[in-house]
C-alpha cells in the first residue's frame, strides 16, 4: 500500500491521468484532493462557533475479530492494512479513537464517493418534516419535465429508495454503462469520441425513458436516482443544493470546515457522490442520526423521518446485493445491515463508510481508498469489526 507522493514539478510518470484520476492506484492520492482534479463549489460551514466533540480515548487496537476469509486480526491489523486514510469512533458521543494515515490530516477534505447520498437523504428528510416535499407524491409533481421520462408515475419515496423501475446500468468497469455517461457529465470524465453524452446530470436524467419494472418491485442500487431527488429539493426551495447542505446541516451542526461538491458544466453539484468534508465533520453527521436528528434543544431533522429508514422492506432486497448484508434493505438513502437490527449506514465505493448503531451508541466512520470499486470480503470484515467494538466498549 505504497503512498503516492508526487514530487514538485510533478515527474511525468507521477501524473494523474485525467481519465482516471478517481481509480487505483491514483485514488490514494486523489480522493484527499479532489478540487486539484475536478471543478467544486462550496459547502459553507458559517460564522458559527465549532461543536466541539468531547474525547474519551482508548486503546481499541488490540480488540480481536474475525475477517470475513475466517482468519484473524486485531483492529489495527485491519486498520493498517485495508487501505485506511482516516477513521473516528465515537461512543456516547465521545471519540474514542481517531487515526489519520496515507498523508490525511483532520482538516483533509476527503472523498464520500456514495455517502453523499445520504446527506441529501437527510436534508430531504428535512424538508419531508416541514411539508415541503411528500414522499406520496409522484415525482412529476415537483419534475414536470419527468414525465416523458421513465420515471413517469413514480413516487418521491420510490426515488428515495430506488425502487423505482427505471433502466439504468451501474456496472462501474464498462465504458458503456448508464455510470459512465455519468462520469461524464458529472464533469469527473472528459468526453469521449464516438461516445455521445449529454452535457450535464440534469440532461441525461432527460434521456432515461425505459422502464424495465414496475415501479416499487425490486429495489436496484442507481446513483442517478439521488441526483433526480437533488433537483426535486432544488425545485422546492429555490435553492442550490450545496447551499441547502450548508444551511440545513454543516451549520447547525457546527463543522470545524467547510466542505464542497464537485460540479457538472451547468454547475449542479453531483448528490450522487460528490461530496468532500473531514473526518470529524462525518462523524458529526453520523452523531446527529444516531441521536435521532436532536442537536442539543433544536430537532434537525424530524425524528420520526430517521426512524423510517428501519422500514426498508427485505422482500425487494435481492442478489448481489445480499451477498454482503443477507438480511439487509435499503431506505431513505441509507443501506441497513439487518432488518431486525437497529444499525444503518451510508456507504460508498472504494471504501467509504459511516456506521450508526443505536444498539451500541457507536459512530464509525472510515475512509478509505481501495484498489477495488466495491468488495463484499472487505465490506464483510468491515462489518464484523464494527461488531467487535460495539461489543467491547459496551462490555
Amino acid at each position: 500500500m505504497n503512498d503516492i507522493k508526487p514530487g514538485s514539478p510533478v515527474p511525468p510518470g507521477q501524473r494523474v491521468p485525467h481519465d482516471d484520476w478517481d481509480r487505483a492506484p491514483w485514488n490514494r492520492w486523489t480522493f484527499q484532493r479532489v478540487r486539484e482534479y475536478v471543478p467544486t463549489t462550496e459547502v459553507w460551514r458559517g460564522s458559527g462557533p465549532v461543536r466541539p466533540l468531547e474525547r474519551n480515548s482508548q486503546d481499541l487496537g488490540g480488540i480481536e475479530f474475525g475477517e470475513a476469509d475466517g482468519q484473524k486480526s486485531t483492529l489495527q491489523q485491519w486498520i493498517d492494512n485495508s487501505y485506511t486514510d482516516g477513521i473516528l469512533l465515537l461512543h456516547h458521543g465521545a471519540i474514542v479513537l481517531e487515526q489519520y494515515h496515507n498523508g490525511m490530516d483532520e482538516r483533509t477534505l476527503h472523498l464520500s464517493q456514495s455517502m453523499a447520498k445520504s446527506v441529501v437523504g437527510v436534508v430531504a428528510g428535512i424538508l419531508i418534516g416541514r411539508g415541503q416535499l411528500d414522499p406520496a407524491e409522484q415525482v412529476t409533481h415537483y419534475l414536470p419535465e419527468l414525465t416523458a421520462t421513465a420515471w413517469q408515475g413514480a413516487t418521491l419515496q420510490q426515488v428515495m429508495d430506488m425502487t423505482t423501475g427505471v433502466r439504468y446500468v451501474e456496472d462501474y468497469e464498462a465504458l458503456d454503462s448508464d455510470i459512465a455517461v455519468t462520469d461524464i457529465a458529472s464533469g469527473w470524465k472528459r468526453p469521449r469520441p464516438g461516445f455521445p453524452t449529454p452535457p450535464c446530470i440534469w440532461d441525461q436524467i432527460l434521456t432515461l425513458t425505459e422502464q424495465v419494472r414496475e415501479h416499487g418491485e425490486k429495489f436496484q442500487y442507481r446513483s442517478i436516482e439521488t441526483d433526480v431527488l437533488a433537483h426535486c429539493l432544488q425545485r422546492v426551495t429555490g435553492t442550490r443544493l450545496a447551499e441547502l447542505v450548508s444551511r440545513e446541516l454543516w451549520q447547525p451542526l457546527g463543522c470545524e470546515e467547510s466542505a464542497d461538491f464537485t460540479v457538472d458544466p451547468a454547475g449542479y453539484a453531483l448528490a450522487c457522490g460528490g461530496l468532500n468534508a473531514t473526518l470529524r465533520d462525518y462523524a458529526r453527521f453520523g452523531q446527529l442520526l444516531l441521536q435521532q436528528g436532536r442537536l442539543d434543544a433544536n430537532q434537525l431533522v424530524p425524528a420520526d423521518w430517521i426512524a423510517d429508514i428501519h422500514n426498508a422492506d427485505h422482500s425487494l432486497f435481492g442478489k448481489p446485493y445480499t451477498q454482503a448484508t443477507p438480511n439487509g434493505g435499503y431506505r431513505n438513502q441509507f443501506w441497513i445491515e439487518d432488518v431486525d437490527r437497529p444499525g444503518f449506514m451510508a456507504r460508498g465505493v472504494f471504501g467509504q463508510l459511516i456506521y450508526v448503531d443505536p444498539a451500541t451508541d457507536l459512530v464509525m466512520v472510515k475512509l478509505s481508498s481501495w484498489p477495488e470499486f466495491t468488495s463484499v470480503p472487505r465490506l464483510m470484515t468491515a462489518l464484523n469489526a464494527i461488531h467487535a467494538i460495539g461489543a467491547f466498549v459496551n462490555r
